[in-house]
């Protein structure tokens, strides 16, 4: 049971990782906000809060199993991610909305 939540946490890291990595593009960003480019500022908040979801999965990979299994399991909640954010991007953007800093579209 522990495992699966920690496996299942690693999935949600990775996707708001993904999320974040997205959203500090300009194009993805007037898709989920509908205004114009985020300020420079945003756009570190967004690459760093990126890294550290992406960093946290594979943390909580390596709570649950052995390096090799690990990575192969982070490797495959990274490709999850993608896959989501790409088809929210391409169907709903607004459902990202949900991810800190994209919420608000003004301020750094």
């Amino acid at each position: 049971m522990r495992d699966a939540l920690l496996l299942g946490a690693a999935l949600l890291a990775a996707l708001a990782g993904m999320g974040w990595l997205a959203l500090a593009m300009d194009v993805h960003w007037q898709q989920v906000c509908g205004s114009a480019a985020p300020p420079p500022a945003r756009v570190r908040l967004l690459r760093v809060l990126g890294v550290l979801g992406l960093a946290t999965a594979l943390a909580l990979c390596l709570a649950v199993d052995h390096a090799s299994m690990a990575a192969l399991v982070w490797l495959m909640a990274l490709a999850a991610a993608a896959l989501a954010v790409a088809l929210a991007l391409s169907w709903r953007p607004h459902w990202l909305r949900w991810l800190p800093g994209a919420a608000r579209s003004t301020g750094a």
